[in-house]
């Protein structure tokens, strides 16, 4: 059973805040380097913002020169969040008091979607009276929970296999909460690793997974084997298959269940039971058919579970030909 890092019981202002410093957390604890990086590329922006310990050797003064120094910069981040722009630039200018002497000061307006132009505007121009009157300099930064996370995506590595999975499971608790939503699932392909069921599923044109792995919106899926995505297919239907009390309950997420699906399942049960897999509780991907291609990947090492694909990005089209199509333009790329 997949571990959840993040609660899923409740919902509201608080349990985002409470997931999203959650992440953050574990990302210091992971790695305080990774995590400085992160402030850095996500809320300081020009400024120089260097908040590691900092050992200097006779560092001179009017009155001493001692045989060394440590000093680490202050720094202070307050975070109002929002389920969507229900911003109100009074109860921000209330929270710039919670600042004091600290040496790099930011305001983050954190949601689901960014702040309105105008009401955006308005909030940095009060800001910025509020600057001029107390003598000090505090950054405001309005970021999505999306920008958030691929904020942290950045920082982090093919290698960094504990943080990737905390980090796919927030993505997974904002997905389902709706915290972040994906507009263009007809141009996403979300990767799967397939090497042990791959001829299963060209044959079945069907792909199952563990119903507790999580996933965003997508309408094509592929499959990897030795270094390569081998084939790629249309999604038709999603289909759970949960047994209970010795019976198959079955549950639609997408398109509908039929004699010839259930069949389907049943194949793939025992299919997964020469693996050893636990079947209790699977989710089946039904494609119209599964295309055969070769879309390389180029870099060192096989990667370690799903990854997703814009193909208007790799295929350069603003429009997908059919999937015959897409599979044969993905002979002449690759990827890293």
């Amino acid at each position: 059973m997949k571990i959840h890092y993040f609660q899923r019981y409740h919902k509201g202002e608080d349990v985002a805040t409470a997931n999203t410093m959650l992440l953050l957390s574990r990302l210091y604890s992971f790695s305080p380097n990774k995590f400085f990086q992160f402030l850095k590329e996500q809320y300081f922006g020009d400024i120089r913002f260097e908040p590691e310990l900092s050992f200097v050797l006779q560092e001179k003064s009017e009155e001493s020169v001692p045989d060394a120094t440590i000093t680490q910069p202050s720094f202070k981040l307050v975070v109002e969040t929002k389920m969507t722009d229900w911003f109100y630039k009074e109860q921000l200018i209330k929270h710039l008091s919670k600042f004091k002497n600290e040496e790099y000061k930011v305001l983050i307006t954190l949601s689901s979607e960014l702040m309105e132009a105008k009401k955006k505007e308005n909030v940095d121009k009060a800001i910025e009276d509020y600057n001029d009157e107390h003598r000090t300099h505090i950054i405001h930064v309005n970021t999505t929970f999306k920008l958030l996370a691929q904020g942290v995506q950045d920082v982090l590595t093919d290698r960094d296999y504990e943080m990737q999975d905390v980090l796919d499971d927030y993505f997974d608790y904002c997905y389902n909460d709706k915290l972040i939503i994906i507009p263009d699932a007809w141009k996403k392909m979300r990767m799967q690793l397939a090497g042990t069921t791959f001829e299963f599923n060209i044959a079945e044109n069907v792909y199952y997974d563990n119903i507790e792995r999580g996933f965003s919106p997508h309408e094509y899926l592929s499959l990897y084997k030795k270094k390569s995505i081998r084939a790629v297919g249309k999604i038709t239907a999603i289909i759970t298959a949960v047994l209970k009390d010795g019976e198959l309950q079955y549950n639609v997420e997408r398109g509908e269940l039929t004699e010839e699906r259930k069949q389907i399942i049943a194949k793939s049960i025992e299919n997964g039971k020469q693996y050893e897999y636990v079947m209790d509780a699977i989710r089946y991907f039904f494609v119209e058919k599964f295309y055969e291609t070769d879309f390389p990947k180029i870099t060192p090492r096989a990667p370690m579970g799903s990854r997703m694909f814009d193909l208007t990005e790799i295929l350069k089209t603003d429009k997908l030909p059919d999937t015959t199509k897409i599979a044969e333009l993905l002979r002449e790329e690759s990827w890293g």
